[in-house]
This record gives structure tokens, sequence and C-alpha cells, in this order.
């Protein structure tokens, strides 16, 4: 017998695309207004934990418990002095935030807040609770989400600085890392669920989430939302320390405002996308839906998701208060070397599953597949580290260097020791009196 979850390619899409035109733009400006006063929040939320993670005070100021500090501070990006750098050319500069925030806001039409059987009303018309889904949502976002890469891209390059241009380089590195990735954590999740909507994948998670069905996959997207969204400790095309201001070093006013609005929207984005994917979406957990039958139906969906988000949300500002930033070489490494390499055999893994139970075979026998496959993979990887190691050269001895030997400092290789750091000698009475003139004096 094939699994349920096998025949959700075949979920009804013909409830879709049949609402009134004004209904169609009440959901527009829901998910518009969900994604503003979500980033207006949320700004709010991250420096209030961040406080108290810092022992400190947030924001108190403006408004009840400081809830309007982050409206405050767009108010004052709109007023401050919008610069246009000389040296930038200046259409591409003006057009880069917003090629960069548009993309931020498309991606949540395709979210389901509810379920798509029509079981709400508004204002007399029975409607679902997500804008639009078609077979392939999915690929829209990461279609969308590949979009906003090219507006740090251009603003790094049109603004006609250094800095910029290395924050840009450092973006597109990094979508090209994380970006394969999420889509093979995705690929796994299309394989179990059979379908690549967003309602249909919902749906396959009545039972049990796919984060605890697939956890690679979700593990490897948690980490690869995190370095989409450049957020630390991952915020490299951005790292102060280093490149100043990154890829926005040279933009001010409402264009730096949107540059931070599309970084927050797409937080919210990459959230649902999560709660969506792996957190069984709008659904109750378990233990609510044991003993409340109507939590999954009406307007309750909506609360569900919100919290998955925001619970989410929390987790970038965890890691945030909490990790320091990678250095670029370590953050490379960990996307090839280990995300990708993992991700793919994950999905084999996944796909060889999915095979023997629709060929029905039974869970034992699929479990000692799966056990098998994880061993053989174990121990090739500890042979090809033992002999990596034998075929390591001896360190040789440490010799001393000329830091300076080129015209250029540079740190000393392996093997190699700076020489020690000369010192001032010591200044007696005699070497103070010489150095004033104690001779002068004394005649």
């Amino acid at each position: 017998m094939v699994p349920h979850s096998v025949l959700l390619a075949d979920v009804d899409m013909s409830v879709f695309g049949t609402d009134p035109w004004w209904l169609v733009v009440i959901k527009a400006v829901f998910c518009f207004a969900f994604l503003l006063l979500t980033v207006l929040f949320s700004i709010v939320w991250e420096r209030k934990v961040v406080a108290w993670m810092q022992l400190r005070i947030g924001p108190n100021r403006h408004g009840p418990w400081g809830m309007l500090q982050s409206l405050a501070d767009g108010v004052k990006l709109a007023l401050k002095e919008d610069l246009v750098v000389t040296a930038s050319d200046k259409v591409v500069y003006i057009l880069a935030p917003v090629i960069c925030a548009i993309p931020a806001f498309m991606a949540i039409a395709v979210i389901p807040f509810g379920p798509s059987d029509h079981e709400i009303s508004i204002f007399g018309t029975r409607t679902t609770m997500q804008l639009t889904d078609f077979p392939v949502a999915m690929l829209y976002i990461l279609a969308v989400a590949s979009i906003g890469i090219y507006g740090i891209v251009l603003a790094g390059w049109a603004s006609g600085s250094t800095y910029p241009l290395l924050g840009g380089l450092r973006s597109a590195a990094q979508m090209v890392s994380y970006e394969i990735a999420m889509g093979l954590s995705f690929a796994a999740v299309f394989i179990d669920a059979g379908t690549m909507s967003t309602s249909g994948i919902v749906a396959a998670q009545q039972h049990t989430w796919f984060a605890a069905l697939l956890p690679v996959s979700f593990v490897v997207y948690i980490i690869s939302m995190v370095g989409e969204t450049n957020r630390a400790p991952f915020d490299l095309p951005e790292a102060e320390g280093e490149l100043v201001g990154g890829f926005n070093t040279e933009y001010s006013s409402l264009k730096f405002a949107m540059f931070m609005l599309a970084e927050y929207i797409n937080m919210v984005t990459v959230s649902a996308v999560a709660a969506t994917m792996f957190l069984g979406g709008y659904r109750a957990p378990w233990p609510i839906t044991a003993f409340w039958a109507g939590a999954n139906h009406g307007w309750w969906p909506m609360l569900w998701i919100v919290i998955k988000i925001q619970l989410l949300l929390f987790f970038f500002i965890w890691l945030r208060g909490t990790l320091p930033r990678l250095r670029y070489d370590q953050f490379m490494k960990l996307g090839w070397k280990v995300l990708i390499p993992v991700s793919l055999v994950w999905l084999v893994m996944v796909a060889t599953v999915r095979t023997l139970r629709n060929r029905g075979i039974g869970s034992t026998n699929v479990a000692l597949v799966c056990l098998g496959a994880v061993l053989v993979v174990l121990l090739l990887s500890i042979v090809w580290d033992m002999s990596r190691k034998k075929d390591e050269p001896t360190a040789e001895a440490e010799v001393e260097f000329d830091p300076m030997a080129g015209g250029f400092p540079v740190p000393p290789l392996p093997g190699q020791v700076l020489p020690p750091t000369p010192r001032r000698p010591s200044r007696t009475p005699e070497s103070v009196a010489a150095l004033m003139g104690g001779d002068d004096d004394a005649n």
C-alpha cells in the first residue's frame, strides 16, 4: 500500500484563485502589515533580549516598555540627510535597496496561515487563510530568495568604494554556499511529502512533524537560513570589524532603512518557511491537540504559526547574543565541506528509505539499511582521516623569519616563529642625564 504522504502531489489547487478581487487585496494588505508589524516588534524584542542577556537596560523610553523604539528609529532614519556618493553608479545605487526589499515581501504570499478548506469567513465570503498556492510554491520561495541577493551585490558594486565591494562579493559567495545546502534540505522534504506546495507539505505533517522525521534536513536548514539572512554569527558581508559596514557602508537615510527592513523581513520569511516545512505549519503541537479537537480549526491555526515564527526569531536573537562572528574561511568551510556533503548523503538516504517503503519493505529492514549506510559512511570517514594524518609531513624545526622581508608585514607560517620583540634598555639616572644634556646643566 502506498503511504498517504506519497499521494499528496495531487493536492487540489482549485480552492486557490477563486477569491473576489477585494478579498485578494485584503489578504495582500494583511501579509504586508503582518511583516511590517512583526519587524517592528522583532527589533525591539531583539534589543530587549540582548540587553537581558548582557545584564543591562534595553529600550524603555518610547511607548510602554519601550515598544515604540523601532518606530522612532524609523522616523529618525527617514528624517536624516539622504546622501548619494559622487563616485557611485547613481541608478544602480538607488535601485539596489529596492531590489533587496521587494523580494523579501513576496515569499510570504504562499505561506499558509490556516487550512485550505474554506473554514473561515471574511465579510460573508468563505476563503482560505493563504494568499495563494501552486504545485511548485517552494521553488517560488527559493527563486525569490535568490533575487534579493542581487540587491546586496549591486549595492556593493555601485557604491564605488572598496569595503562595500568586498561585502557584496562576500554576499555572493555566501548565497552560493548556503543556497545549495538549503535546496538539498528542501529536496528531502519534497521526497517525503510528495509535493512542493506549501499547503500540501503542511498536510503531510498531520501526524508527525518533519523536524522529527527529517532531523538532519531541519538542522541544515536552520544553519542555512541564518547564513542566508546575513545574521550573526554569519554576518560576514557587513562585518564592522573588517569592512566598516560592508555593502551598506555608503548608504544613509531611507535607503539604509530599506536594507535593514529587508534583513528583518527575510528573518520573518525564513522563519515562516521553517515552521511550514518542518514544524507542522499552522498545526498546534501534540499536547494541545491531544485534549482540544478544535485547535486546528477556525482562526486558531494563525496563532500557532505566529508562535512558531516568534520562537524561531528568538533563536536568531539568541545566536546573535551568544556566538562570536566566524572567520570567512571557517564560514565557507562549514558550507562547502560540512553542510553540502552531509545534505547530499542524507538526501540519498531519504530517497532510499522512500523507495523501500513504496515497495512494501517493512520498517525494520528499512532501519537496518539506514543503520548500515551510516556505519559505512562513518567507517570511510575514519579511514580517510587516518590516511590523511599518515601523509602529513612532520613539522620541521622552527626557524626565525623576517615578517617585513617582502616589504609588507605577513604572519608566520607553520614552523616559523617571530623574532623576539626588541626592548628599550632600562633608563638609568646616568642615561637620563646624558639624554637631557646633564653636562651643560652642570656647567
